[in-house]
């Protein structure tokens, strides 16, 4: 087993603040390598084992017992690259294959977006566009093939993307979402490259973060999950992604 791997593990379960054991109470979640096949913007489809831990982590999430009346949650990756957007496309998907309630993806990358493209939609206008503009949030949104799927995709862009994720207006298109939807999942830049997903995750339920198993730094991972306590936003589960060899049964045990 690859010490850094082991030591990324119990540094997230330790910083999570994590000591019941067993499969329904960690929130360190570790996918498997078959979705590395292609880049963040490929179109592979994520392994059978992938898929069952996106039905484990909607689970968690949203439709468990822990779940706490959870409806919108930021997924944020620690660096660029760490294949969040696929991971945050994957669990709505999951969590609309699972519930008859209404799914909104909101893809708040507005540097470099690509929900889009995942999901095979045109950008059109979006969450920028209803920042700066007037309209009821719905209006901006898509749905997706007749389903209880929706994209408020990125939108254009007029101005610097901090400013307005920053904004007042930000807090209250949210609260439309939520209105207009059951569960909102808000694809964000990487927590440490800039303050977007602390902007986002002071007005959500919570934060998701996403790191790439065997390349992320530990001191990289520990200083994005600092930055969202010092915020005193609350971090409900962490996505181990891209394992590159088989995990012994035991460790899929202790998870």
């Amino acid at each position: 087993m690859s010490k850094n791997f082991e030591l990324m593990q119990e540094a997230l379960k330790e910083a999570l603040k994590e000591t019941p054991p067993g499969p329904e109470s960690s929130k360190v979640v570790v996918f498997g390598a078959e979705q590395d096949r292609s880049d963040d913007r490929g179109s592979s489809d994520f392994d059978a084992v992938a898929q069952q831990e996106c039905f484990k982590l909607v689970q968690r999430l949203f439709l468990g017992q822990q779940a706490n009346g959870v409806r919108a949650i930021v997924f944020a990756g620690v660096d660029r690259g760490d294949g969040c957007s696929r991971i945050c496309v994957e669990v709505a998907r999951a969590l609309a294959a699972n519930t008859s309630g209404s799914v909104c993806l909101v893809d708040a990358n507005l540097r470099t977006p690509s929900l889009p493209g995942f999901l095979g939609v045109p950008e059109g206008e979006g969450l920028a566009n209803s920042l700066l503009g007037e309209g009821g949030i719905r209006s901006f949104a898509k749905q997706l093939k007749a389903s209880n799927l929706w994209l408020l995709s990125s939108g254009t862009l007029s101005s610097e993307p901090s400013s307005i994720l920053s904004s007042d207006r930000l807090k209250l298109r949210l609260q439309e979402l939520r209105k207009e939807f059951n569960y909102i999942l808000i694809d964000a830049p990487a927590l440490n490259l800039y303050p977007d997903a602390i902007a986002l995750g002071g007005i959500a339920d919570g934060v998701v973060v996403v790191l790439q198993a065997d390349s992320t730094r530990r001191e990289s991972a520990l200083k994005g999950l600092q930055s969202l306590r010092d915020a005193h936003i609350e971090v409900l589960g962490a996505v181990l992604n891209r394992r590159t060899f088989p995990i012994p049964d035991f460790v899929y045990r202790r998870l």
